[in-house]
């Protein structure tokens, strides 16, 4: 007998395969077509990937058409922009962006960072006048990666998503930020979060995909959830910040919100969300995410505590965690970017899962083959 088919929405729902290797080549490709020298195209096309091979779909190749490719053609984002060192002290520097692509000029500021460390112990370079630099991890773990525990904020510039907890304008971003050690061996310790319970892009994403998020991501204007992702876009509810409520500790996510604006915007220069321009208009969310701030911090404790055996004991740090048995009947317990790091693995051997319209569109823009048959 036959096997019975798949329903027809079922198939059309099925993500496809792409080789990580291709996609990237592609998307590398695509950033020097746009001006973009070879080595820095090569890294923002690493930035870019990192959000799909650790599963952070929504600050993957789904942002290219929406919103990097944009920032190229419109010119708020110069392709050969040369960042400019304003201020350099040895172990800190400011540096002006100069609306650089935020994918590489932030790895390029981490690795500034981390050379730094290597001298002085920390290393710390703020920017400004930077534009959107993807995952927040991707660039923290640099520093991991290089032994050093790393520390990413960044503000959203003059553009505000969220309100104070009981104010009736939005006046921040969702300010993400990021914490990445050594750890286990391949499998680093990596925080990236948004101070927001959630990312602008992981409500795009449902919104794409028709499905609701869940009740404690947005508000209406009243403060009551709402589950429908498209609201969002059409101005009809707000972000709410990590904790959510009163209740549940909303000032903990508001206050990160908050220093994130200082340590990314007040320390750089950047453009500052909560400022009196953020008063005007009603109330929704409004401003575009020019002049954006970045916060890089590296340090090397192996240099701050000579002769101390700092691998070790970050190595029994994490082995103690992961040793903690589970409540019964439940998963291994890990840490903070095992998971992405298994992910990424994976995905590096069988390919990247996209969904079929994400690669409908990367096709469209010549970067892969047709359905089913990537190149």
């Amino acid at each position: 007998m036959t096997a019975p088919t798949a329903p027809r929405a079922a198939v059309e729902r099925a993500p496809v395969l792409v080789d990580h290797a291709e996609l990237h080549a592609s998307l590398t490709g695509l950033f020097t077509g746009h001006g973009i020298p070879d080595a820095r195209a090569r890294l923002a096309a690493d930035a870019l990937c990192h959000g799909d091979l650790t599963g952070l779909d929504s600050h993957g190749v789904f942002n290219l058409a929406r919103l990097y490719l944009p920032l190229l053609e419109s010119g708020r984002c110069d392709p050969r922009a040369e960042p400019e060192t304003l201020t350099d002290l040895g172990a800190c520097a400011v540096v002006d962006a100069r609306r650089a692509l935020g994918l590489w000029a932030a790895a390029e500021a981490m690795d500034d960072a981390v050379a730094r460390a290597g001298r002085h112990g920390v290393g710390l370079v703020s920017v400004r006048g930077a534009t959107h630099f993807g995952c927040a991890g991707f660039h923290a773990v640099r520093a991991a990666h290089a032994g050093m525990i790393g520390v990413v904020a960044s503000n959203c510039g003059g553009q505000r998503i969220a309100r104070p907890p009981g104010g009736a304008v939005a006046m921040l971003g969702t300010n993400p930020l990021s914490v990445a050690a050594p750890a286990l061996d391949g499998h680093p310790f990596l925080l990236d979060m948004s101070t927001t319970v959630a990312p602008t892009g992981r409500v795009r994403v449902a919104a794409r995909r028709g499905t609701p998020v869940p009740a404690g991501w947005l508000e209406d204007a009243a403060g009551d959830p709402v589950t429908d992702p498209s609201a969002f876009d059409r101005g009809e509810a707000f972000l709410r910040w990590l904790g959510g409520t009163a209740e549940a500790g909303v000032h903990k996510g508001y206050g990160l919100g908050i220093a994130v604006e200082l340590l990314a915007a007040v320390v750089s220069g950047a453009a500052v969300g909560p400022a009196p321009a953020a008063l005007e208009g009603d109330g929704r969310p409004h401003g575009r995410d020019d002049g954006i701030g970045f916060f890089l911090l590296a340090i090397a404790p192996e240099l701050l505590r000579p002769g101390a055996d700092v691998a070790a004991a970050t190595r029994s740090l994490f082995g103690a965690l992961v040793d903690c048995p589970p409540v019964a009947g439940g998963e291994p317990v890990r840490y903070p970017g095992w998971r992405e790091a298994e992910l990424a693995a994976e995905r590096r051997r069988h390919g990247i899962p996209l969904p079929p319209h994400l690669h409908a569109e990367l096709t469209a823009l010549g970067l892969l083959g047709g359905p089913g048959s990537p190149r």
